[in-house]
């Protein structure tokens, strides 16, 4: 054999072991993934054809799969679409499945481990698995009341969580979108509606703004300057906090001014009562400062920044800026410059101070069970970390009831309990008109049992301020009426 002929065998033959270790490789190593994958048409396909489970809220389905007329035996459908389409997501032949569809679809479609014997059963029957429902912690009423609170045409979220276990019940946000426009069987009709959508000002179909957009938060971020004082040791109930009416920013000719709708101009010097019961700027910024950005990132991070998990949904991570000079420190520390948050992440920072400076994991689902009615899985709640201690988190929870009782947070109160709440107004990005409005509370004080965080984006003041402490207001409310 010459050469030439040689050569040429070699390279045949290294083509063909590289060949037969790629189908190995994607056959027997990378099948689970690529099964997995949401993006695969063939599992999509091939599911369209199962008993999907149903997602439940108080029993009753908000999402399930019934008998299709078309070549697919099951037809998913959306019940009261636009209350939970953020939660639910939607299971499509187009654009594969999103948010609780995508995260339990181990256990809604039947295909997960725990369906081990019911998968070797379908193997000598030739019958299909059927998935497994899932009910949700979200509380029916609320989660009504929620969405009626908040007005059409307005873009917002709101977030109710229990602060001991972390069980959210109820989280809405507007605009929002009928799923069922997505599961249809007819790609094309599928794709014309999705295109229909993209065009809604802001909405974006494959996300929950409640928990996965970034918003600033303003002043309620004040929460987390003031808990990170506390726990510094340089600060306590008694220290006095400088409260001028403009504070010149460090290296710059630019003066940050107090909240001029509080009563901020009445005290030159504050305590911190009184600095978060009327919002005012100048003192947060100055203990910013002081204490540096090691130690508010710090404090941050114990309150969950950073950080994304799944709830099982995901969660985005909230972010504070590093690497800042003083003046974009100062600025920080009033919820301005680069720190965003999920209104989820609101909802957190309150319901660790409400649960004794421990900060509870959140969760979106109660019960799995099985077509028999066994309970597949049901989380227990799960502790994060202690984000402060229980002393500072009672000194906090005592300013939070002042804010609400004689401050700027007075439209929350609720006669006869104790309600503990922070308001929080942020500017937009410069050319931008409107204000990103916040509330976030807990009621009763002493005794939580509820969390709140609303917000009501790109809205002027005063729309935006009553909007979310009213609207807190009567969530709280319900809850005690429970």
């Amino acid at each position: 054999m010459n050469q030439a002929i040689r050569n040429t065998w070699i390279v045949a033959l290294a083509m063909f072991a590289l060949l037969f270790g790629s189908l190995t490789v994607v056959q027997f190593f990378e099948a689970e993934n690529l099964n997995a994958n949401p993006w695969n048409s063939r599992t999509i396909y091939k599911d369209f054809d199962k008993n999907r489970g149903a997602i439940l809220v108080d029993g009753d389905p908000i999402a399930e799969s019934v008998p299709s007329d078309d070549e697919f035996a099951y037809q998913r459908v959306y019940n009261e679409p636009e209350l939970y389409a953020p939660i639910t997501g939607f299971y499509s032949l187009v654009y594969a499945s999103t948010q609780m569809e995508s995260a339990m679809n181990d256990q809604l479609s039947g295909s997960g481990d725990e369906f081990f014997y019911e998968q070797i059963m379908q193997m000598f029957s030739g019958g299909q698995v059927e998935g497994a429902s899932v009910e949700l912690t979200l509380d029916a009423e609320l989660q009504q009341l929620a969405w009626d609170l908040m007005p059409d045409g307005v873009k917002g979220s709101i977030v109710v969580m229990e602060p001991d276990t972390g069980n959210i019940l109820a989280m809405v946000s507007k605009p929002s979108f009928d799923p069922n426009e997505l599961a249809g069987h007819n790609t094309e009709e599928v794709t014309q509606n999705m295109a229909g959508l993209e065009e809604v000002p802001g909405l974006s179909p494959f996300i929950n703004p409640a928990n996965e957009s970034l918003l600033a938060p303003g002043s309620v971020f004040k929460l987390v300057i003031a808990s990170a004082a506390l726990e510094s040791g340089k600060y306590d109930a008694d220290s006095k906090l400088d409260n001028p009416p403009a504070l010149k920013l460090p290296g710059t000719n630019v003066e940050l001014p107090n909240y001029v709708n509080g009563g901020c101009a009445a005290r030159t010097t504050a305590d911190f009562s009184f600095a978060l019961e009327q919002s005012c700027n100048t003192p947060f910024a100055q203990i910013a400062m002081d204490l540096g950005e090691d130690a508010i990132a710090e404090q941050t991070a114990k309150f969950g920044y950073g950080e994304s998990y799944q709830i099982p949904t995901h969660v985005t991570a909230s972010r504070f800026p590093t690497g800042m000079s003083d003046d974009l420190l100062a600025q920080s520390a009033i919820g301005q410059y680069d720190v965003r948050v999920t209104p989820l992440q609101v909802a957190m920072t309150s319901a660790a101070i409400a649960n004794d400076g421990v900060l509870m994991k959140p969760n979106l689902v109660r019960t799995v069970r099985a077509p028999d009615l066994r309970v597949m899985d049901s989380p227990k709640p799960e502790e994060l970390r202690r984000s402060l201690s229980a002393d500072n988190a009672k000194l906090i929870q005592d300013w939070m009831v002042n804010v609400v009782d004689r401050g700027i947070g007075g439209r929350a109160a609720i006669p006869g309990v104790e309600v503990a709440g922070k308001t929080g107004t942020a500017e937009l990005m410069a050319g931008e008109e409107g204000n990103n409005s916040w509330f976030t509370g807990f009621a009763p004080a002493d005794d939580p049992k509820a969390v709140v965080s609303v917000v009501f984006e790109d809205v002027d003041v005063a729309t935006g301020s009553s909007l979310a402490s009213t609207s807190a207001k009567q969530l709280l409310e319900a809850v005690l009426n429970k």
